[in-house]
């Protein structure tokens, strides 16, 4: 397929609450969306870099200008036979994943439509439904997040977690459990936010039966974390870490992880995501989707690659209801029961977007090509 145009949409679209990490609290998505085209058909990518560099060093801006002047003018013209064409064409570039997954994304879907085959084909998925979890930020009292939790578990999420922080972690956690019980299948999200120093307090959660721990130490390290996964009997789990297939397997060999999360943006794109799924699958790593706040695009892109054999916990993957009040695509994602979305069979992402709704939020608009 020739790629003859491509149409990139800055976007800034109203959250229905504010979400907070250990790092941001944001009010609203900033993103790019990535329209590319190829004789008359249309494939979509969404970046899902925040604002500011506080998740890793990409932002929205950087995004626009990698798109802008590097990624969508070495592709523009070019006859593309396979996405993963794509990643072999941006590999001399240094980083910039967020960016770079954006436009592969979107040359995966357009793939996927002209081959009549629904992304979760394409990739090789396996699955028809896939189970899904739910992400629940930080806020002001123990109790606001308790009972978020308890909204969530109504919905049938079959998975909860919770971000915290130093001075609010263990309190949090026993709230939960003692609410709850010890059989909601629960994790902790720390975003790099502990240290070495910590390894007492994080030992004080093993007694809670979590299914992992997700990212406590920084967000470039693989070393610290191997020692600090001796000390726990609670898994851990990479996020922030992972950016390569050789990151991976650096941190499986290493012993600092037991389980791997694997988002689009943050390792380039697709094709590295399905690499990094199946090292892990050859490991014996259990892998899950993590999420950005995605639109539904970004979401479906989720969806499609948690269709794989290897994504076996829950994902945060959740219905466009728990973040928007509209989504850019058409019908919106969905629980088909609680705690389960159906992957699509439609062509590509399978859902329509909405080009209307996506000119409402953007605040900028550049089209390179015919």
């Amino acid at each position: 397929m020739r790629i003859d145009q491509i149409t990139l949409r800055r976007l800034q679209a109203p959250l229905k609450a504010p979400f907070e990490t250990s790092f941001i609290r944001m009010d609203k998505k900033d993103c790019v969306i990535v329209s590319v085209y190829s004789d008359g058909m249309i494939g979509y990518g969404e970046s899902t870099a925040f604002s500011a560099p506080y998740y890793n060093e990409e932002t929205t801006d950087t995004v626009w200008h990698m798109l802008e002047h590097y990624l969508v003018p070495a592709l523009t013209g070019r006859v593309v036979s396979h996405p993963d064409e794509v990643s072999a064409l941006f590999a001399p570039i240094r980083r910039h994943h967020m960016a770079i997954a954006a436009i592969e994304t979107a040359v995966w879907d357009l793939y996927a439509k002209r081959q009549g085959i629904s992304l979760s084909h394409a990739l090789g998925g396996t699955k028809q439904e896939i189970d899904v979890g739910v992400s629940i930020g930080i806020e002001p009292t123990v109790e606001h997040v308790v009972a978020n939790v308890e909204r969530f578990v109504e919905q049938g999420y079959k998975r909860i977690k919770v971000k915290i922080k130093p001075g609010f972690d263990i309190r949090l956690v026993e709230a939960i459990r003692k609410r709850f019980g010890d059989g909601l299948p629960l994790m902790v999200d720390a975003n790099s936010a502990y240290t070495m120093a910590d390894i007492p307090l994080l030992k004080e959660l093993d007694p809670y039966g979590l299914m992992m721990i997700e990212q406590p130490l920084a967000h470039d390290d693989i070393i610290d974390h191997a020692a600090l996964q001796r000390e726990l009997r609670t898994p851990i789990c990479l996020d922030e870490s992972i950016h390569t297939l050789a990151d991976a397997r650096h941190a499986i060999e290493l012993g600092s992880c037991r389980i791997i999360n694997i988002k689009v943006g943050r390792v380039g794109g697709l094709t590295n995501a399905r690499k990094i799924h199946d090292l892990c699958l050859e490991r014996g790593i259990p892998v899950w989707c993590g999420g950005m706040l995605e639109l539904g695009i970004g979401r479906l892109h989720n969806v499609a690659l948690s269709s794989l054999s290897n994504f076996t916990i829950p994902g945060d993957v959740s219905a466009s209801s728990r973040f928007w009040e509209q989504d850019v695509v058409e019908p919106a994602i969905d629980l088909v029961r609680p705690g389960v979305l159906a992957v699509p069979t439609g062509a590509g992402i399978g859902h329509a977007v909405c080009e209307r709704t996506l000119d409402g939020w953007t605040v900028n608009k550049l089209t390179q090509g015919a």
